[in-house]
């Protein structure tokens, strides 16, 4: 391997997966949104390199989020009950306390946390030719809206976070991206569908009908770097004339995300300390600048070079010797080797 970012992304990686057991008969905690990315990193280094065993690493961290992650074990249908997030405490019980703080700590399942292993899975499949994988992301999907949208008054919301059972609500509020992030996903896996499967048009019209075009902005730096993943997948899916995929919502996605960045380039969070920072936070937004280098708006590029500053100041060993780096180590690692080498996660729609 010759290419430097390639081989800091292998490197990460590498120490991603003894620390999580892929490297042996081990099954330890496994964490759905890190193994989300993981997977998509797998799939890079595959293409980077032609190592196989970079492609054997990706089948057999989808084998065991499987087999941790999922409430029920059915070879045939892993992901029709939906996927645990895999936090270290067990979900809240039915009957007790609600603790804001403590529920970030606990188990359950998360909307947002899905929809990116339905992305992760859809890329392996095609980077494989493995349709049954896109299979399961749409069973996911279908699953994941059944359980998380709920009617009231008429009008069609969703829940945060629900139990591993998918029973009954956790946190009853509405993720800010959730219907927006819902649709994009959704829309994607249809146009790679290969196998029949669940009918996903009902859950299309649901999630496009709450998304709030005029609302979509927010200054969270990983919530910014979603908008802009969520475009280029909308931008291609436009560009293809895929049914469903809309330029007016496309443009509404960017303007939200620029809106975003203006306001990052106000603040000092990107110039404060190290140990002030959140690094998976800041190189979400770097993967979606990564992103946004391929969207084409003439509005994203005054933004571009901030993709290379957030990278530079994380790959300082020192920056990444901290209390607030090492105590999200594999999420970091592992999104800091996105940022590095993204065409797996970010692939094409």
């Amino acid at each position: 391997m010759t290419d430097a970012r390639a081989t800091q992304a292998a490197e990460l990686m590498e120490q991603f997966a003894v620390r999580t057991g892929l490297t042996d008969q081990a099954a330890p905690r496994r964490y759905l949104w890190t193994d989300a990315f993981a997977l998509c990193n797998f799939i890079a280094l595959h293409r980077a390199t032609e190592n196989p065993r970079y492609e054997a690493l990706a089948n057999k961290l989808v084998e065991r989020v499987h087999h941790v992650l999922a409430p029920h074990h059915d070879v045939e249908h892993p992901t029709a009950a939906g996927l645990r997030i895999g936090k270290r405490l067990p979900e809240r019980g039915p009957n007790d306390y609600f603790d804001d703080e403590l529920e970030w700590d606990r188990d359950g399942q998360y909307f947002h946390y899905l929809t990116k292993w339905m992305h992760a899975l859809d890329q392996l499949a095609r980077a494989t030719n493995r349709p049954r994988l896109n299979l399961w992301a749409r069973e996911l999907a279908a699953t994941a809206h059944r359980a998380f949208t709920y009617s009231t008054h008429g009008v069609r919301r969703m829940y945060w976070k629900m139990s591993i059972d998918l029973s009954r609500p956790l946190v009853s509020s509405m993720g800010h991206h959730d219907p927006l992030d819902g649709f994009v996903t959704t829309l994607v896996l249809q146009a790679h569908a290969q196998l029949p499967g669940p009918e996903l048009d009902g859950a299309l019209r649901d999630f496009s009908s709450m998304i709030e075009r005029r609302a979509l902005a927010t200054a969270d730096p990983l919530g910014i770097g979603g908008l802009l993943t969520d475009a280029l997948r909308m931008t291609s899916l436009v560009r293809r004339g895929v049914p469903g995929a809309d330029p007016e919502l496309l443009d509404a996605i960017v303007t939200a995300a620029v809106d975003g960045l203006q306001q990052i380039d106000r603040q000092q969070d990107l110039r404060a300390p190290a140990s002030y920072r959140l690094g998976f936070r800041e190189l979400g937004l770097a993967i979606g600048l990564a992103a946004a280098e391929q969207i084409g708006d003439a509005r994203l590029i005054p933004y571009l070079p901030l993709r290379s500053k957030i990278e530079r100041f994380w790959l300082d060993a020192n920056h990444r010797a901290t209390s607030t780096w090492l105590e999200h180590a594999d999420i970091n690692d592992v999104m800091l080797a996105t940022s590095l080498l993204p065409d797996g996660f970010l692939g094409t729609a």
